[in-house]
């Protein structure tokens, strides 16, 4: 099939895409006898677009099912998508404002309708943009975390944990979004690693009793009105004596006492702490220790109320707001404030509005994470579950081995709602069931009386990790009615073919930073309900940064649009640029001419393969040369097999596309494709064309799971293939031995050494690629270069190779190895100006050589240099006179 001139990534993704979902290839079912591969996708935010993390992520999962797949796996990528509570209530909010209507004027139902009506337009943008990645996932299995059958799944997990012990109601200190209005996990709260820009306010509080005063430094002055005691050591000698005195809340009236409490610092600010048990955990912990009152002065949208005597000016301002007036009238009124001291400080955050977290006091739902944490912590230590880079076992020992219970909680209406259903006002009037019904019946054990209408559910919805956590097991109905067992609270998986088919997964790949959010949990959740590990693997990928190793964000500015990368230079180069410098768990800077590089790679491919169709083929003895070539590059391909089986057991994909990149630019067009090629308007063996035809279908299974667009385009040009041959389902090619050929990939290797020699003295005597040179050799072991004299002449236009024991006149020399090469230059060059220009070189070199003298002969550089510094300088001068002798010996040759 004529090829056009170049290659167009357009016109190739929108031929074979259809191709591959029309025919089914994604698609994986139970086969028996045939090895699962599963992969499930991290499911992005049902309010995502695509972005350069999720090209990384994405393009790394479809190397790995590509090669699966051509493996004979039964290959399994399951796609979907999360419902994000607060990401997509945010959204929904923002819509409907902008329409004019309020939140709080619709009733729950309705507030729903719009949620689903914005899901159904929006939700799925992110899953049809991978399709242009080229992403080869089931797309029939594809899954959300709302569909009614894992809606199901979230619920029963719930009330099985219930049943169980670990989910528990209570009172707790939790972290509060005052934008979302929703309670957070410990783990949705981010902290700037470098800490952020803060004051601390040293403040005097009167002592009622003495009419002295003790400095507090607070970085938080409007929640001054709740405080409820003061705080300070035991053994602070300092305050001792206030001890069981009372201290008067700075504008108010109200005082409050002075305590005693071992928390406190003495070292720390003035060794006096303001105790705000409603608006800081370790507060409260004090609180609770001394019976101390509560008094939130926040309000849940952050705004500031009337509690503990708070000023007029303060009421109904936004915290932030308040925080200035708090300052001016704390100066101006009754100059409280005696000192400002700047300070950096981590300061939580909301992993998903960036607003500042409120420390709250809340009646939320909990899940106990100690005990069920305990096997997950053990799979990872043990490598039943082994995290790739291994650098992050630590990470992850740690947080299990700190893990606090997960508050679940959230104040949304989007989102699996809580499965609780109150009866009464006591704090224990509830039971939690799955439906209504089952409800009722519960209820009526408390009170035969009740009916139905006499239940209310709980307003809030689950964490959405706590739906997430369930993906590996709930893609494959692990819940549904037919395998859970309610009794046992476990999956009997023997009962569902997919799901003991497809589970445990292979491999996760995923970021990072949601290791404990989602990894953990995931795990936790695998062993609790079908005592399996959920994968075998975790492949955490990088940060995609900029070149100036800036996080790529909206924000910032600085991340290109995936989609208009595509369209520039192709899905293919797009995944290429993205792998070129991406180890796992290490972060890639990511430059757009790493793209350009992968367009030039897809061009080199797309040019190799129409030099190769130019050839005319002829039944003719195939010689020596060729021979040799073709012996040499089945060796180096097998070479290259050998290493991508370790790279890819070991996760390093980045290293594997290198290693196939190498092999087809370097081995096979820069070498072996100029070693066979005819000379121009001569034809070629047709033995040696087809087994070169052949090697170009083995480089094109290599490079499938990377390029799959471009390989599937030169795979159906070369020959007229049935749909069953498709590259998609190819077999992945097998390294054989190649142990036999390893002298002659040696060999081969010097060969090409020598060969790049003469290239360089072409290029530095500026001697034409045309003008033919004479290569003289000096070996003990001349029998090693016969075999390969014809590639020497060929690749590096030499006339007469010449076996010789001295040094031809007027010529330069080169080493490889232990051999040494001569190449005559007599008659190529104009000597006298090659004769000046190396005096020039010469004098350079042994000027550059006294001035690292002159440093390393100045006593007073040596003693204060440090000894690195030192043997830098020693080397440059080892460098310098070598050079020198090197340039003494050409001048002496001409």
């Amino acid at each position: 099939m004529e090829l056009a001139t170049t290659y167009s990534p357009q016109e190739a993704e929108s031929k074979w895409y259809p191709f591959w979902l029309e025919n089914n290839f994604f698609h994986a079912k139970v086969e028996e006898g045939k090895e699962p591969y599963t992969i499930v996708i991290p499911p992005p935010n049902v309010t995502g677009v695509l972005h350069m993390g999720h090209m990384l992520n994405n393009t790394i999962q479809d190397v790995l099912i590509r090669k699966a797949r051509m493996e004979g796996k039964s290959a399994c990528w399951v796609p979907g998508t999360d419902h994000a509570s607060i990401a997509t209530e945010a959204k929904v909010v923002r819509m409907l404002r902008e329409k004019g209507i309020k939140k709080a004027d619709l009733t729950r139902e309705q507030f729903l309708e719009y949620a689903w009506e914005w899901k159904e337009k929006y939700g799925g943008i992110i899953l049809e943009q991978l399709k242009k990645l080229g992403a080869s996932c089931d797309w029939e299995r594809t899954h959300f975390t709302m569909d009614e059958g894992y809606y199901k799944a979230v619920v029963r997990t719930f009330v099985d944990l219930y049943k169980k012990g670990y989910i528990y109601r209570g009172l707790r200190m939790i972290n509060w979004d005052c934008e979302a209005q929703t309670a957070l996990s410990n783990e949705e709260v981010l902290y700037n690693e470098d800490g952020e820009r803060s004051v601390l306010y040293h403040t005097q509080y009167k002592i009622e009793e003495t009419g002295e005063f003790v400095t507090i430094a607070t970085q938080r002055p409007e929640t001054i009105w709740g405080d409820t005691a003061i705080a300070v050591n035991p053994n602070d000698e300092r305050y001792q004596h206030l001890i069981g005195k009372h201290a008067t809340v700075p504008l108010t009236s109200r005082q409050i006492p002075i305590i005693a409490d071992d928390y406190v610092e003495k070292e720390f600010g003035t060794g006096c702490l303001k105790v705000t048990p409603a608006h800081d955990i370790n507060d409260y912990e004090i609180g609770l220790r001394h019976n101390l009152p509560i008094l939130d002065t926040i309000n849940l949208d952050g705004t500031m109320n009337d509690k503990g005597q708070m000023p007029a000016d303060l009421i109904g301002k936004e915290r932030f707001v308040a925080r200035k007036i708090a300052i001016k009238l704390l100066k101006e009124a009754a100059g409280h404030i005696v000192k400002e001291e700047e300070f950096t400080t981590k300061i939580g955050r909301s992993e998903r509005t960036g607003t500042v977290v409120e420390p709250k006091l809340s009646l939320q739902w909990f899940i106990k994470m100690k005990e069920i944490s305990r096997r997950a912590l053990q799979a990872v230590e043990e490598d039943e579950v082994i995290l790739h880079p291994t650098k992050f076992k630590n990470t992850y020992r740690h947080w299990m081995e700190n893990v606090r219970d997960w508050c679940i909680s959230r104040q949304l209406w989007w989102g699996q709602r809580i499965p609780a259903y109150y009866f009464g006002s006591g704090e224990d009037d509830f039971v939690v069931a799955e439906t209504p019904q089952e409800a009722i019946e519960l209820a009526k054990k408390h009170n035969p009386n009740l009916t139905l209408a006499d239940l209310r559910q709980d307003e809030d919805v689950l964490d959405t990790w706590a739906s997430s956590w369930l993906w590996p097991l709930a893609v494959f109905n692990g819940f549904d009615d037919a395998y859970f067992n309610k009794e046992t609270g476990k999956i009997e998986i023997e009962k569902n073919a997919e799901l003991n088919y497809f589970y445990p997964t292979e491999v996760l790949v995923t970021a990072p930073e949601i290791l404990f959010f989602w990894v953990a949990r995931m795990i936790i959740a695998g062993y609790e309900y079908v005592d399996k590990k959920p994968f075998k693997d975790v492949y955490l990928t990088g940060i995609v940064r900029d070149k100036q190793g800036r996080k790529m964000s909206k924000s910032l500015g600085n991340s290109p649009d995936p989609l208009d990368l595509i369209a520039q230079y192709g899905a293919d180069s797009v995944r290429v640029g993205m792998l070129f410098s991406s180890p796992a768990g290490n972060d890639l800077p990511f430059d757009e001419k790493l793209c350009e590089q992968g367009r030039n790679f897809c061009n080199k491919i797309w040019n190799a393969y129409r030099l190769t169709q130019r050839w005319e083929k002829v039944e003719k003895e195939i010689d020596a040369k060729n021979e040799l070539a073709l012996l040499w590059f089945e060796a180096k391909i097998n070479q290259a097999l050998q290493d991508l089986e370790q790279l890819y057991s070991q996760f390093r994909i980045s290293e594997a596309l290198l290693t196939i990149y190498k092999l087809i630019w370097d081995d096979f067009c820069a070498q072996y494709l100029e070693m066979i090629k005819p000379p121009f308007g001569e034809p070629i063996d047709k033995a040696t064309y087809e087994k070169t035809i052949s090697h170009f279908e083995v480089l094109l299974k290599m490079l499938h799971p990377f390029m799959p667009f471009l390989t599937e385009e030169l795979w159906q040009a070369m020959k007229l293939r049935t749909v069953e041959q498709a590259l998609i389902v190819a077999p992945y090619p097998k390294a054989a031995d190649f142990e036999a050929n390893e002298k002659l990939l040696a060999r081969a290797e010097q060969i090409f050494e020598v060969i790049s020699h003469i290239r360089n003295i072409r290029n530095q005597k500026q001697i034409s690629p045309k003008q033919t040179l004479d290569l003289h050799i000096k070996s003990e072991r001349m029998s090693a270069f016969v075999d390969f004299i014809g590639m020497i002449q060929k690749l590096a236009n030499v006339d007469k190779v010449v076996f010789a024991q001295k040094k031809p006149e007027k010529s330069v020399s080169f080493v490889v190895k232990a051999d040494e090469f001569f190449v005559p230059l007599e008659g190529q060059l104009d000597m006298e100006a090659e004769k000046q220009a190396l005096l020039k070189e010469l004098e350079r070199a042994k000027g550059f050589l006294d001035s690292v003298l002159q440093k390393l002969s100045n006593e007073k550089f040596v003693s204060n240099a440090k000894p690195q510094v030192i043997e830098n300088e020693r080397k440059k001068q080892a460098d310098a006179e070598a050079k020198i002798r090197a340039l003494e010996e050409q001048l002496a040759a001409l």
